[in-house]
């Protein structure tokens, strides 16, 4: 409730004629008028002159008493009234900037709800968060979407990824289990399997495709990565909450925002750094200078399979189309 939503009374006139000391004073005016009224209208001796003194004697104390009635409600105003309804704003406004500081720190600035479809509204505010920052940080199962996104900036970053490990069945398996309840009875577990293999290798083209972009790429490979995907800038986290279960039926799931500075942004940045440095998980680097035939046995140690020139030649031609469909979808062609 705002302090301004009953403005106090400062005039002291106001005061007096609010209180039962104004009445008093209205009375005595009264009183005077008639008595003078009445001794007007008198002979003249001794009736009349008591009368048109009681008149004169009630008219002086209403002038008297309304002058000090003034000086006392102007005095009590500015050492009573008016430093507790100062304090009363400064509390208010306290209050105010704890709420909008919790706010901050516990909600989120924008909710996308889930949808079929990329939204264009969703991407257009995350690639203006991309192009604020100096840092990206991508938690997911195949970085097909980061490298998407670096190819379609104009600009340079430090990218770091978490990616799955396509060599650890549970991690497929947990990807998989989404995608299973998403796609229904009719769902094939055998075909998701090999399509989620074939996203992370198409992940891993990306991030080689987009290795220009960005002055170094951290890539950490992880068994069973959260289910939920992470994007995080320099201002802004970004959780896109596959594990919503009331989301099961569209293919895009909810998503979240949360500016920097706030819990979920400072708790999520200290967990991904600890995962880019714990010795359990695998690390490899992709440099702008780095040849395709480093690419390739680097692509093995992810994998555990080898890669020729053809099948190489295919996941870029299928990464390049699978960008230039998610630019349209998410209306972020140029």
């Amino acid at each position: 409730m705002s302090a301004e939503a009953r403005p106090p009374r400062h005039n002291p006139l106001q005061e007096i004629f609010w209180t039962r000391t104004g009445l008093l004073l209205l009375v005595l005016v009264v009183l005077s008028g008639v008595c003078l009224t009445i001794s007007g209208a008198m002979p003249l001796g001794m009736g009349r002159n008591l009368v048109n003194a009681a008149g004169t004697g009630t008219l002086v104390s209403a002038i008297v008493g309304f002058g000090q009635t003034l000086i006392t409600a102007t005095a009590a105003q500015r050492a009573l009234v008016s430093p507790v309804i100062e304090e009363s704003r400064r509390t208010l406004r306290e209050l105010a900037a704890e709420y909008r500081s919790m706010n901050k720190e516990f909600f989120p600035t924008h909710v996308f709800e889930a949808t079929v479809q990329p939204d264009p509204a969703l991407n257009r505010l995350m690639m203006r968060d991309l192009h604020a920052t100096r840092q990206y940080f991508f938690r997911g199962f195949s970085a097909r979407y980061a490298a998407a996104r670096l190819l379609l900036s104009q600009a340079e970053w430090e990218l770091r990824v978490i990616i799955a490990d396509p060599r650890d069945a549970t991690t497929l398996s947990g990807r998989a289990r989404y995608l299973l309840r998403h796609e229904g009875a009719a769902a094939d577990a055998d075909r998701i399997q090999r399509e989620l293999s074939h996203e992370v290798s198409m992940g891993l083209i990306g991030l080689y495709l987009a290795r220009s972009r960005s002055t170094r790429i951290d890539v950490t490979v992880i068994a069973d990565p959260p289910l939920d995907r992470l994007e995080m800038f320099d201002d802004s986290v970004w959780i896109h909450l596959y594990s919503d279960v009331s989301s099961v039926s569209t293919l895009y799931p909810r998503t979240l925002r949360f500016s920097e500075g706030s819990f979920l942004y400072n708790m999520e940045r200290v967990e991904f750094l600890r995962v880019c440095q714990s010795r359990s998980a695998r690390h490899f680097q992709l440099a702008p200078d780095t040849t395709r035939q480093e690419f390739m046995a680097l692509y093995q140690k992810v994998t555990g399979r080898p890669l020729t020139e053809e099948a190489f030649r295919e996941l870029e031609t299928e990464f390049h189309v699978f960008q230039h469909n998610f630019s349209i979808a998410a209306s972020l062609e140029n």
